[in-house]
């Protein structure tokens, strides 16, 4: 999931959008700015439209419609200094190579059933650092209405603070952050955590592993645990949550079972507004608006939070992953838009991603599962008579390993294949495992995962 697509949705102006496709239908005088520093400002006259949430409405369906991905819309918020409305949006040009873009739209009404509109965009890894210029040039030539008394101009103050592009040490995603933001240490592999000098915060591409509680075999190790069994093992310190409820009440559970790990008391969430994101496959989002109190000595903060879940494994284990910012309220008003342009900058680099879960992956999992198994060797020292149950612990272990492994293949596009001629098993990527089988079947053929063999394949 990838937050890249990060809001939720909340004739026309009548005309063709270059860049941005065609989204408001035109004939009315309808402006278009090619800015010089990067993105593509569009405004005028809304025909068909009365109310600035009609306008913004009317956009965003042409650009699904022009598109084919329904733009994920943020929360709609006051232009200071104007009558003006705006709200941030993402989306994916699926019909035009799925590059992912970023906007922003404003929209007022100007006099009687007259609405005027803006709107701004760019490729979301350049918007955190495009917005601010367009909006400067943008209020620079549009008055919706007319200039103000005295001549000047509405001032932009919807505006982002300043952000710089930030690249993780191990370059497996960027953000753009504005001065005075520190990157958290424990930021890598496609998450970056960070705070702001007021108390801000965000969290994008934080990642919870979870075990469903519905599955039985979770069932079974949980039984386990309770029982004072799989101690100082990964089983005894996992997250058990059961997968396919509320999504917004699973992100407010897992985040108080982390806090309690940590011995930190549970933050106060006030979710006002989940709204379900259209996705792809199987992948369950939900864009989360509210409050919350982390009891950090920073007060209530807003919330602007993109929550994902994917399917369970045979064995049940699944992830979950949020896109997270948060600001103190009483810098709400004036750094919506900066986190907004934040989160919109977000971006992962799946390649790198991948290449350091295949790097790290196999020997973590055996560390880990070695401390289980010496863990089990002490128990049946200690207590003979359990020799049986802790043998079919281990074979369920072992199982469970091997499709723990499956499910990591899965999320990293992967598969495991067999070269008949040398009598060998490799992991390869999904493509180039296709290829091999595909041009020469008698040579090559995939691994399910019973077979997988210990030590090689997981």
């Amino acid at each position: 999931m990838h937050i890249g697509s990060m809001f939720r949705k909340p004739s026309t102006l009548l005309v063709s959008l270059a860049f941005c496709g065609t989204m408001m239908g035109a004939q009315n005088g309808l402006t278009t700015i090619d800015n010089p520093k990067g993105g593509r400002i569009v405004y005028g006259q809304v025909e068909g439209q009365t109310s600035e949430a009609g306008a913004m409405g009317a956009i965003l369906h042409s650009l699904h419609t022009t598109y084919g991905d329904k733009p994920q819309v943020g929360k709609v918020f006051q232009v200071r200094g104007t009558n003006s409305v705006a709200a941030f949006f993402t989306f994916t040009k699926r019909t035009q190579g799925s590059t992912k873009i970023a906007g922003m739209v404003i929209a007022s009404r100007v006099a009687g059933d007259r609405v005027e509109a803006a709107l701004m965009t760019d490729e979301a890894t350049r918007f955190g650092s495009t917005i601010n210029p367009m909006l400067t040039r943008l209020f620079s030539v549009w008055h919706p209405g007319g200039k103000p008394a005295g001549g000047s101009s509405p001032p932009p103050t919807a505006a982002a603070a300043a952000l710089h592009e930030y690249a993780l040490p191990d370059h497996s995603a960027t953000v753009s952050l504005p001065e005075g933001w520190t990157v958290d240490r424990t930021s890598g592999m496609g998450t970056i955590i960070a705070t702001g000098p007021n108390g801000e915060a965000v969290a994008l591409g934080y990642a919870y592993l979870a075990s469903d509680t519905n599955n039985p075999s979770v069932q079974k190790t949980m039984d386990t645990t309770r029982r004072g069994g799989l101690r100082n093992t990964v089983y005894a310190n996992a997250l058990y949550y059961p997968y396919g409820g509320d999504l917004a009440k699973t992100f407010v559970d897992l985040n108080h079972m982390l806090n309690k790990k940590a011995g930190k008391p549970p933050a106060d969430f006030r979710i006002s507004s989940e709204t379900r994101m259209q996705t792809a496959g199987s992948l369950h989002c939900a864009h989360l608006l509210g409050e919350v109190d982390a009891h950090d000595g920073k007060g209530t903060r807003e919330m602007n939070t993109v929550f994902c879940s994917s399917p369970p494994g045979r064995f049940g284990s699944y992830m979950s992953v949020a896109y997270h910012t948060a600001v103190p309220m009483a810098f709400a008003d004036k750094e919506r838009t900066t986190m907004g342009a934040i989160l919109a900058s977000f971006s992962e680099n799946q390649a790198v991603i991948r290449g350091q879960a295949n790097a790290i992956a196999a020997p973590a999992i055996a560390q880990i599962h070695e401390i289980g198994r010496q863990a089990a060797q002490q128990a049946a020292s200690a207590h003979a008579a359990e020799d049986a149950h802790n043998r079919a612990v281990e074979k369920r272990w072992d199982e469970q390993d091997k499709s723990n492994q499956s499910f990591s293949n899965y999320l990293l596009d992967q598969t495991v294949i067999q070269d008949n001629v040398k009598g060998t098993h490799s992991t390869e990527w999904n493509q180039t495992a296709d290829a091999l089988v595909k041009n020469n079947p008698d040579r090559y053929e995939y691994v399910p995962t019973p077979n997988f063999w210990k030590g090689v394949d997981y």
